[in-house]
This record gives C-alpha cells, sequence and structure tokens, in this order.
C-alpha cells in the first residue's frame, strides 16, 4: 500500500524553454510533488534561466480543450486541476506573461534575451504580422546576433535559407536579409537584440493577448489586453481602444463579460462581450484584472485597485494578482540591477536544409554555380507532420500558423494556442518542372505530367491518337519500332488494294 502511495506522489514535468531546450523537473531531482506550490516552480526555472526581473515572465499549460491558462504562484499543482487532468508527464511553457512598453529599457541582458526570443516566436508564428522590409531588418538583426558579421569565407551563398524567421518565408525576402546583414558592422549579440526590440515594440500587435469573444448578433470580435489598455478588434480593424485608468469595472457571469470604461466627458459605458463557454470568460476576466494592476497601479493602490477589480467578478471568484508591478519593479531598492558579471548563455536556433539553388534568375551571381545546381536537390522537412504533431502535444498546437489571429482558418483561442504546429517550419515553394536527382517513381510521373501540360496542344493530342490507336489494334508496346512497323504493314496492304481494283 505504501508502495502504491508513493507511486501516485511521484511528479514528472518538463518545461520548454523560450531558446527551445528543455528543464525536466522530478520529485526525485527537484523535490516537485503536487502538493508544491506554483511559486516553488516557478523559482526553479527562475534560478535556471537566471533571471531577475521575473514578474515578467511566467509559465502556461494547457488543458484537454486547448484553452491555456497561468500557472498560478499561490496554488498548489493539485489544484490546477485541469494541468494534473493531462498528465502524468506534465508540460508547461515557459515565456512572457507581461510584454514591456518598452523592451530596450530592461535593466538586464538575460532579460532582454529572453524578451528577444520570445518576440522573434511571435513573428515567426505568425502571432506579430510584420511587413517585407521590416521582416528583412528584423531578422538581418537576428542573424547578426547568431552568427556575428557577415563573413564571405564562412557564410556561403544561401545561408540565410537554413533558418526560419517569418510564416511562409520566400527566397526574396532571403536576399534582402542577406543584403542587410552585410550592412551591419560592429553589433555583438546585446547590440542587435536590443535594436530588434526597439523595431518590434513598433509592430502593431506587439505584446496583444488576443482574447475571441462575440458582440452583438453573434459578431466576431477580439479583445486585446495590451500593455497601455484594452483594444477591440473586428474584421481586421481596431474599433475601440480603452487606457486602463479609465476602466471602472471588470465583470464576467456566466459566459458575458463586461468592461465599464470612463468617457471624456466623465460618462460611464458599459461594453458586454460573449465568451465562447465560462472557462475562457473567466481566464479573459483574470488575464485582464491581472494586467491592470501590474501595468498602471502605483504601488500604494495596486493592492486596493485588485481587490475592487476581483469583487466584481461572479460565482465567488477572488483572484488577485500576487506579483509586483511594474513600477514596484523599478522603483524596488532590494534588488540592484544590473547585476556585476553577468554572462548570457545563447543558444543556437534549429536550422534547416539549405534552400536549392537555381541557374538562373537569382540576385547573387556566386549562385548561379553549375556544380552545386547539379548536386542540390528539394529541401524536404525536418520531420513530417505526423511526427511533429505526436511529440508537440500542448499549448502550441496552432501557434505556427501564418495567418493572423483574427483570419477565418486562424487558431481561435486567444494569443496561446494548442501545440502540433509550434515547430513547423514554413516549406519552401515546390520548383515546378524539375525532378530532384534520385528522386522516387511518383515524382517522376508528376514531373513528367506537368511537362506534358505545359508543352505545345498539339504534340499532346497526336501522342494521344497514337495510343488510341495502339489500343486498338491490341498492341501493347509504345515504343517507336512498333509503330514505324505498323505503318509499313498499312502501306503494303493499300498498295496491295489498289493494284487488285486496277486489275
Amino acid at each position: 500500500m505504501s508502495c502504491f502511495c508513493a507511486t501516485q506522489e511521484e511528479f514528472y514535468c518538463e518545461v520548454l524553454l523560450l531558446d527551445e531546450t528543455k528543464l525536466t523537473l522530478t520529485t526525485q531531482q527537484q523535490g516537485i510533488k503536487k502538493s508544491t506550490k506554483g511559486s516553488v516552480v516557478l523559482d526553479i526555472v527562475f534560478s535556471h534561466v537566471n533571471l531577475a526581473e521575473t514578474d515578467y515572465f511566467g509559465l502556461r499549460y494547457c488543458d484537454r480543450s486547448h484553452q491555456t491558462y497561468w500557472l498560478d504562484p499561490s496554488k498548489t499543482l493539485s489544484e490546477h486541476k485541469d494541468l494534473i487532468r493531462t498528465g502524468p508527464p506534465y508540460t508547461l511553457y515557459f515565456g512572457v506573461k507581461f510584454y514591456a512598453e518598452d523592451p530596450c529599457k530592461l535593466k538586464e541582458e538575460i532579460t532582454r534575451y529572453q524578451f528577444f526570443l520570445q518576440v522573434k516566436q511571435d513573428i515567426l508564428q505568425g502571432r506579430i504580422p510584420c511587413p517585407f522590409d521590416l521582416s528583412a531588418q528584423l531578422a538581418a538583426l537576428a542573424i547578426q546576433s547568431e552568427l556575428g558579421e557577415y563573413d564571405p569565407y564562412k557564410h556561403a551563398s544561401g545561408y540565410v535559407s537554413e533558418y526560419r524567421f517569418v510564416p511562409d518565408q520566400k527566397e526574396e525576402l532571403e536576399d534582402a536579409i542577406e543584403t542587410i546583414h552585410k550592412t551591419l558592422t560592429g553589433q555583438v549579440p546585446s547590440e542587435a537584440e536590443v535594436n530588434y526590440l526597439g523595431i518590434a515594440k513598433t509592430l502593431d500587435m506587439y505584446g496583444v493577448d488576443l482574447h475571441p469573444v462575440f458582440g452583438e448578433n453573434q459578431s466576431e470580435y477580439f479583445l486585446g489586453l495590451t500593455p497601455v489598455g484594452v483594444v477591440v478588434y473586428k474584421n481586421k480593424t481596431q474599433v475601440g481602444k480603452y487606457f486602463w485608468p479609465r476602466i471602472t469595472k471588470v465583470h464576467f457571469k456566466e459566459t458575458q463579460f463586461e468592461l465599464r470604461v470612463v468617457g471624456k466627458d466623465c460618462t460611464e459605458t458599459s461594453f458586454f462581450f460573449e465568451a465562447p463557454n465560462k472557462t475562457a470568460c473567466k481566464h479573459l476576466w483574470k488575464c485582464c484584472v491581472e494586467h491592470h494592476t501590474f501595468f498602471r497601479m502605483p504601488e500604494n493602490d495596486a493592492n486596493t485597485m485588485t481587490r475592487k477589480l476581483s469583487k466584481f467578478g461572479s460565482l465567488g471568484s477572488k483572484h488577485r494578482y500576487s506579483g509586483k508591478t511594474a513600477i514596484q519593479m523599478c522603483r524596488d531598492p532590494s534588488i540592484i540591477l544590473p547585476r556585476p558579471d553577468q554572462h548570457v548563455v545563447r543558444t543556437h536556433s534549429k536550422t534547416y536544409p539549405k534552400r536549392p539553388l537555381h541557374t538562373t534568375g537569382l540576385n547573387n551571381g556566386n549562385r548561379s554555380n553549375a556544380k552545386t545546381e547539379s548536386k542540390t536537390t528539394a529541401p524536404s522537412p525536418v520531420k513530417s507532420s505526423k511526427l511533429m504533431k505526436a511529440e508537440n502535444d500542448g499549448p502550441e498546437e496552432q501557434r505556427g500558423r501564418s495567418s493572423a489571429p483574427w483570419d477565418d482558418n486562424a487558431p481561435q483561442s486567444g494569443l496561446y494556442n494548442t501545440a502540433n504546429e509550434r515547430t513547423k517550419s514554413p516549406k519552401f515553394p515546390t520548383a515546378r518542372g524539375r525532378t530532384p536527382p534520385g528522386g522516387s517513381d511518383n515524382e517522376v510521373s508528376q514531373n513528367r505530367c506537368r511537362k506534358g501540360q505545359a508543352g505545345d496542344p498539339s504534340d499532346s493530342q497526336l501522342q494521344n491518337k497514337q495510343r488510341r490507336r495502339s489500343r486498338s489494334r491490341g498492341n501493347t508496346s509504345s515504343g517507336s519500332e512498333s509503330e514505324n512497323s505498323t505503318r509499313e504493314h498499312r502501306k503494303k496492304r493499300n498498295r496491295c488494294l489498289v493494284r487488285r481494283m486496277r486489275w
């Protein structure tokens, strides 16, 4: 009986970090049990990453319906019922919970590096749409942080294609990234990352925590929680923006979410939205309370306002934000930042096969090498989609989609979504009319069909006629010798008929 109880108490959890490495938490190594509080688990992860500005970050998990939650530091692991139902083993995801309004002003290099990894992941997985020119600039800065300055002897043609920066990455963008990377000189990784964050913070969807809701007549909206307030989107357009100081009431009941705002004329207006379900509505309310407290409350009023907002929730909910606010982190005299003699260990990004080089139509003349062209093959995915779905079962399933969050085919569970496509790499467009050496029979037959479709229609008609003739005569051979012999036999027969008619 005691052995059975010990087995039940054993806890095994994997924490996926922003650099795509994993931290394993077990009962034997760290003493983690189901009775352990979330704050203890957070402290272990923060210590592993070597973070001091910890209140910007958190741990997420996903329930069976792919709804995501933040780990509550004040509760034990066993009190997170939706987490316990998913395991064992259990999976937690480390990430930025509160996006700093100006990440360049973060005090420590390691904090800025973690923000850099998070924003780079957001852009790659389509949560932050980015125009072409800014995508090229940001990717060039990421390459500068990863590889250093451009070196023609180290960085062979097409080196950018080994990395992924945006969904559905094209060769045109890679050429632009390479061109910009050549101009970036004298920037060490930390400087490149600060410049990266300086551009990223200007993007419209930077730091927007999206939650899908419904308005009048079941019209679809998205509520975005940002460092400055709540933004309302409809049909890809921002239709409302309410700053935190003007929000006086946050309330939820069942699936209905209420936002009460004070206007410029000092009159209050209530906005009502319907969440997809009760769980999503309560999660939206919790996130709204925490964002309001973290970003806009002075030190003395933080706890008071949190209690004021939390009492508006129904169903006995008394959720309170237990961490420090942004102002408290800046003014905390007990922590001297940045810490001296801190060294940031950077992890190399995941790489992929190079894009195949073409003989014509390339901006870079070095890519027209005939020897290289004869040896290159079409790149294949590192992992198949089925294998990746089996390995990445967690709350990032739909994060790798290239669509904006409000598109029809976009994931519908807020900024953080489910898991299977998180590491799914954007694929290169297949080159038509080319057969990679050593390809399969199916690939060869497909290329033959493409060539036949692209050719002269008169040739295809002639070929079809010849095939029908050969089939009607019971000739199964398609070789030129059998066709010639058939023609000769036909000619001889016609000559004999003509002679007989003359006689």
